[in-house]
């Protein structure tokens, strides 16, 4: 008889411990650097998160799925290059830092040494905020390579700026005076993707307007009127019946008394306030539309700080909201305003500061997008998304789009626009040469290229890029610092939230298309959004926010990544639920448990029992439905079949019936039937580590290294042994499961606990008569096979029980 005795030692496997050994141990072997070896690639355009605030539980569990989907890969034989970098760039952080140290960030980067010291307060904050973001994902046993270089390096800074000198030198970069949406807190223009609708209780204000000719009133409908004096004209929809005939017709504006034309359009809602809408310069992107299209004059009377300008006569110098109450007061005196209602309406606000945006003439410099959109609508169709439902919104967005992107900004701490003015010639100067260059501080020009001015008529670009001008080449950033001579458009997966598809998304598709001429990637896996216990978004407003290092703590990190795996199908919201974090815990208990069972067993043998064959048959099965939905990018259906198959088919049955055999204490098993249980038992436990060691990669590591002196994390997944006998053998396993099951049943109902022998017996169909033995010594039964009908009670399908008499 052998000795037999656990390898894995301990009854307890303390998380806390345990993961720290571990990560120093991943760190150490330098298990996660990025190499690439062989044809196999995959290369992870690793969302950077901004490193402006700590993550909370949604979005470290959308960090977790991703590191998930990448070991996956790993363990397919793909090379992997899954960096973890943070994104810098922007206004969010001059937003903190502002409130922070309370400052203004115009009046302090005013000068260069201010500017300096913005900067070094900027960069400073991100230290901090970068360093417990990457904490809270080292803790969570994530694989990235961490590259501390962020978006603000002078490396990866360089690399745009090189971008938008190709792009400025093909006529794809345009400079140009138009209307755009302006924060004026913020002080700088926004894209259309950085602007929020928010909806709000309003006022719907009509207002008299006269017809120049007869002095007849026209009553109008308006949220605007401080926009009274730049109104250009009125419009209603063709068929109106109520205003027929007055196309052409002269209208007087009531304060202002300008004239000004009344035409038909189709854009008026006929149904919305008097079927009359105003044409001003701007309320809205459908002003600047009708501006354009109907070759209005515009008369601009916002001014950049959000106050009216002198056009705006006894309104001027008032604040947007002031000057609305003070244009209704001024209405109201006059018999001008009828009535006013309350209403719901959205208001567009700032992304970052939720401060009102206006729309300002301003110079600015323009990436050409409206030219390739049939062209963004075609590399949609070439991108794989996971889930597909998401697409529509990338090609609603699409179609939204209404004008080139604004790529200037006003701000500071963003990658700076490479280029500088000679103010004698007027010539714009691009430097020859790669490199990062800070123009508001740095001047490499002797004299003038064009007109040979001097130096000191040489003018350096104080503005920035748009940040997302930055983040947008991430995968070509990753691809040349993994050291790619190509751009492997057919290796990129981008993981990423779907609040972001149509800035992120989007507009890394537009840029790498137009530097490349290829795709962006090949895979779009979309996430949904992380969501508290009731379905509320997390907000610090709504004080809802579940920080992840206590639950860490508190668990361990394999059960909160068992949550985030299990929480929801990709591309679904997802909820925190503590509940599924415990039952993650109680799993890697269980995996413990098992294994040390286990490890008292020397792997060696060959798989021939009935109940051993039957078992790997239906774990082979599971592991192909666990491989194919990790391929789609999934992990909730690759945890809950894991979750089944470890707990539910393998511990609780197979591992019950195998140990009898495993064990052999009577001696009555021949070394053969023993050995087919070790070689069963081992086989599966491996597989089922390796197969959960992208989701819980702690427990799954310890205990393969301890069993089988190796690292999970250097496995292949399984491979299937079994071939055109898989099915039946399958089912037959089912069949035994169910005959487990009704036994357990049949003692609950007669009052003895599951240890305790029947005295009946258990007749069986002949098909099980290879895994009798096994079913006797699991429930302490006789065991007869019968071959054609038995009688006695039917406790399962062809299982039958007689009482012993």
């Amino acid at each position: 008889m052998v000795t037999l005795k656990p390898k894995i030692s301990g009854t307890r496997w303390d998380h806390s411990e345990r993961e720290r050994v571990l990560r120093k141990l991943w760190e150490e072997e330098g298990l996660y650097q990025s190499r690439i070896e062989g044809e196999k690639l995959i290369v992870i355009d690793t969302p950077p998160p901004y490193a402006s605030g700590r993550w909370h539980v949604g979005g470290a569990s959308h960090f977790a799925q991703i590191d998930m989907v990448g070991r996956y890969f790993r363990i397919k034989g793909y090379s992997v290059v899954m960096p973890f970098y943070a994104d810098r760039n922007g206004l969010p952080v001059e937003v903190q830092v502002e409130k922070l140290n309370k400052i203004n960030a115009k009046e302090m980067a005013s000068t260069v040494e201010g500017r300096r010291e913005f900067l070094k307060l900027c960069k400073q904050f991100l230290d901090k905020a970068e360093a417990e973001i990457v904490e809270i994902w080292k803790s969570l046993g994530c694989s990235f390579d961490y590259w501390p270089q962020g978006t603000d390096s002078p490396e990866y800074r360089a690399l745009t700026q090189e971008t938008f000198v190709e792009m400025y030198k093909r006529g794809l970069i345009y400079e140009a005076e138009r209307p755009v949406r302006w924060c004026p807190r913020c002080g700088t223009t926004l894209a259309e993707a950085e602007v929020e609708h928010e909806e709000e209780e309003g006022f719907l204000y009509y207002v008299k307007f006269r017809l120049a000719e007869d002095g007849r009133p026209l009553l109008v409908a308006t949220t605007r009127p401080e926009l009274l004096a730049a109104c250009a004209a009125l419009a209603y929809s063709p068929g109106d019946k109520r205003y027929e005939g007055l196309a052409g017709k002269r209208a007087l504006a009531p304060l202002f008394g300008h004239e000004l034309t009344i035409v038909e359009h189709p854009a008026v809602d006929p149904k919305f306030g008097t079927g009359l809408m105003m044409i001003c310069s701007y309320g809205d992107e459908e002003d600047v539309r009708l501006f354009n299209e109907l070759k209005l004059k515009p008369n601009v009377v916002i001014r950049e700080d959000g106050t009216l300008s002198d056009k705006a006569g006894p309104l001027a110098g008032l604040l947007v909201k002031e000057a609305r109450a003070k244009a209704a007061e001024l209405l109201q005196s006059r018999g001008e305003l009828e009535r006013v209602e309350k209403i719901l309406h959205k208001v567009p606000k700032c992304w970052r500061c939720k401060t009102p945006l206006q729309i300002v003439h301003r110079r600015e410099l323009f990436l050409s997008q409206l030219s390739f959109r049939e062209d963004m609508r075609r590399l949609a169709d070439m991108i794989e998304f996971k889930p597909e439902m998401h697409k529509k919104k990338l090609l609603d967005w699409i179609d939204a789009i209404t004008m080139d992107w604004p790529i200037s900004r006003d701000r500071y701490y963003a990658t700076e626009i490479p280029m500088w003015r000679c103010s004698r010639c007027g010539a714009v100067l691009l430097p020859e040469k790669r490199g990062y260059y800070r123009p508001w501080e740095e001047n490499p020009w002797t004299r003038c290229p064009k007109c040979g001015a001097p130096s000191s008529e040489i003018v350096g670009e104080k503005r920035v890029l748009d940040t997302w001008f930055d983040s947008s080449i991430s995968p070509l950033y990753v691809a040349k610092r993994a050291g790619l001579k190509d751009y492997p458009a057919a290796s990129i997966l981008r993981p990423q939230g779907q609040d972001i598809i149509r800035t992120w998304l989007y507009y890394t598709m537009l840029r790498i298309y137009q530097l490349t001429g290829k795709p962006a990637f090949r895979w779009a896996r979309i996430t949904g959004m992380g969501l508290d216990p009731t379905g509320r978004p997390m907000h610090k407003s709504l004080g809802n926010i579940i920080d992840p290092e206590p639950i860490i703590k508190e668990y361990g990190a394999d059960a909160f990544r068992f949550w985030a795996a299990v929480a929801s199908k990709v591309g679904y919201d997802y909820r925190f639920d503590e509940g599924k974090v415990r039952t993650g815990k109680l799993l890697v208990t269980k995996l413990w448990n098992v294994a040390r069972l286990i490890s008292s067993f020397p792997e060696e043998g060959e798989i021939a029992n009935l109940t051993d064959r039957a078992f790997l048959a239906l774990y082979e099965e599971y592991m192909e439905r666990v491989d194919n939905a990790y391929g789609e990018l999934d992990v909730y259906e690759p945890a809950n079949l894991l979750y089944e198959l470890s707990w539910e088919v393998f511990a609780s049955h197979y591992v019950e019936l195998a140990k009898d055999r495993a064990y052999n204490r009577e001696g009555v098993h021949s070394r053969e039937a023993q050995s087919s249980a070790w070689a069963a038992l081992h086989t599966m436990l491996k597989g089922i580590l390796i197969a959960f060691s992208p989701i819980m990669p702690f427990i799954t590591d310890d205990i393969f290294r301890q069993m089988y002196g190796k690292s999970v994390h250097r496995q292949l997944f399984p491979q299937r042994t079994l071939g055109e006998e898989r099915a039946e053998l399958a089912r037959i396993a089912r069949k035994i499961m169910e005959v487990n099951s009704a036994v357990w049943n049949l003692k609950k109902r007669e009052g003895l606990r599951l240890s305790e022998p029947l005295r009946g017996e258990l007749l069986l169909s002949k098909e099980l008569e290879g895994a009798a033995g096994d079913i006797a010594a699991l429930h302490k039964v006789r065991v007869r096979i019968y071959e054609e009908r038995a009688e006695g009670e039917e406790i399962a399908p062809g299982v039958y029980y007689r009482r012993e008499k």
